[in-house]
């Protein structure tokens, strides 16, 4: 932040420079006046929906898990070959009481690595 003393504001104010940026923003600040625009609110409003934006993605970001079941039936295959990959290690899963729950974003790597060239 810059101190000016009041004999030096003065000064600046009878420069054209200044009074021509001044008069500029006066006629802006009518301008959106006159059209019924409220620069703060709408900036206000801008910085709330991308706080909303933010919480959503924060959101989106917990973890989604598919039963080994649902991977079978998406796959059109045995519940038995699914169990086997995560046998060999091939599909990593979590065991929560009998049943595997696979990470979403570990099936899309699964697939990417059985994928045929």
């Amino acid at each position: 932040m810059i101190k000016i003393s009041a004999k030096k504001l003065k000064e600046l104010e009878k420069d054209p420079l200044i009074q021509k940026i001044k008069k500029s923003l006066l006629e802006e600040k009518a301008k959106s006046a006159k059209f019924g625009l409220d620069i703060g609110k709408h900036w206000q409003d801008m910085q709330n929906s991308l706080k909303d934006n933010k919480k959503k993605n924060e959101m989106n970001k917990e973890k989604e898990f598919y039963k080994a079941e649902d991977l079978a039936k998406l796959l059109e295959v045995n519940i038995m070959t699914i169990y086997r990959y995560i046998d060999k290690k091939k599909l990593k899963a979590y065991k929560i009481g009998r049943d595997f729950r696979i990470d979403k974003t570990e099936f899309q790597r699964f697939l990417k690595s059985v994928r045929t060239k």
